[in-house]
């Protein structure tokens, strides 16, 4: 197969996991082709059958705004006429499938039928799916997509519930790709930040409001009161200067580190003991999987997707959304009992493995030969 993948280049979970698929995809032989305005932070562009198409959005005096949907438009119809592309998975559902969409329509004027994967990931459904003025283009790019995909059984179901939605959506849950923890012990990290035996959580997002890492500042703050801890915050955003102040108030700073964003975001996880993800929203929670991919128990909420990936009692604990004392306790029950932590510790790679590539990958090349067999097969009879 010739595949295009379009997505977002950042650190996000869409753009990792899109950026693996491909990835996983090209080592099994298929060539895949990465579609966007830079090049995403996990694509290894000297990886074998992997090939890279820049965006490149120009300004002009006449728009206030630069017209990126018609760009990559544009640049659909050119990199499916010239590497004779057999289909297109867009990750997230604005711009990319519409835009896809209006791509496939020109493609079909020139005799070319292109099918069209749409996988949605969350923002496009619970953010931007809410805002009146996207809704239609949104409902449209869905419905006119050859399959739909979701990453969670509560992302399909609030699909259902925001938009006139007609067609079927399958549910394939984002995975892991166990093979970048083989062999990954606790490093430098952890004796840089804490002292022998000293317990270390971690925290990794965008600083999002959504992310409620005020409330992973009150969870931490309620385990230091109780035993000598570390705190590790990776990523940034606009909350961090919110999270700073709440760290002087309490008294905490020196206790509470934030490392930045970063690529090998394993490495730094291989480091900690237990991870806070105390979202308001989360359609999926892949910082949850590879925290448990690290053999990190999860204390989570109950928002969205959470209650799929983080099994309650099992890899961790869940509650609901705000509620920092019961998620304290939750945290001091394994930090206080080194057994149960190493059970936790052990159940929560082993849920991880649940998520892994080869448990979710057979259903995407299952999805891709399902819209690819009717071409093949009219081919023939003509």
């Amino acid at each position: 197969m010739k595949i295009g993948i379009v997505c977002y280049p950042t650190f996000g979970g869409s753009g990792v996991v899109a950026t693996e698929l491909g990835l996983e995809m090209a080592a099994l032989g298929h060539q895949v082709h990465f579609i966007s305005y830079s090049q995403p932070v996990r694509l290894d562009i000297f990886a074998n059958n992997v090939f890279y198409h820049e965006v490149v959005v120009r300004d002009y005096p006449l728009f206030d705004y630069s017209p990126y949907e018609l760009v990559l438009t544009s640049k659909l119809v050119s990199v499916v006429k010239n590497e004779k592309l057999d289909l297109l998975h867009v990750h997230y559902a604005i711009p990319h499938a519409s835009a896809a969409y209006m791509a496939k329509k020109i493609l079909k004027e020139e005799g070319i039928d292109l099918p069209i994967v749409c996988t949605l990931h969350g923002t496009d459904i619970t953010l931007l799916g809410r805002d009146a003025s996207f809704e239609p283009v949104i409902t449209f790019a869905i419905n006119k997509s050859d399959a739909v995909t979701a990453v969670s059984e509560s992302l399909k179901n609030d699909t259902y519930n925001h938009f006139n939605i007609s067609r079927h959506i399958d549910v394939i849950p984002n995975f892991i790709n166990l093979t970048r923890y083989e062999g990954l012990k606790p490093n430098s990290i952890k004796s840089r930040y804490a002292a022998d035996g000293q317990p270390v959580l971690m925290h990794v997002s965008n600083f999002r409001k959504v992310k409620r890492v005020e409330d992973v500042v009150k969870i931490f703050a309620g385990v230091r009161a109780k035993m000598n801890a570390v705190l590790l915050l990776v990523g940034d955003g606009p909350e961090r200067y919110n999270v700073e102040q709440m760290c002087r108030q309490l008294g905490i700073c020196t206790d509470i580190y934030f490392l930045g964003k970063t690529k090998d975001v394993e490495q730094v996880l291989m480091n900690g003991d237990l991870f806070l993800l105390p979202s308001e929203t989360e359609s999926f929670g892949l910082a949850a999987l590879e925290a448990m991919a690290a053999g990190m128990p999860v204390i989570s909420s109950n928002s969205g997707g959470l209650p799929e990936v983080n099994e309650h009692g099992y890899s961790g604990f869940i509650s609901n959304v705000g509620n920092t004392d019961e998620m304290t306790e939750n945290a001091l029950k394994l930090l206080e009992n080194p057994a149960l932590m190493a059970q936790f510790k052990m159940q929560a790679y082993r849920q991880a493995e649940k998520f892994s590539l080869p448990q979710i990958l057979p259903h995407y090349i299952d999805l891709y030969n399902k819209l690819l067999l009717p071409l093949e097969s009219s081919a023939i009879k003509h």
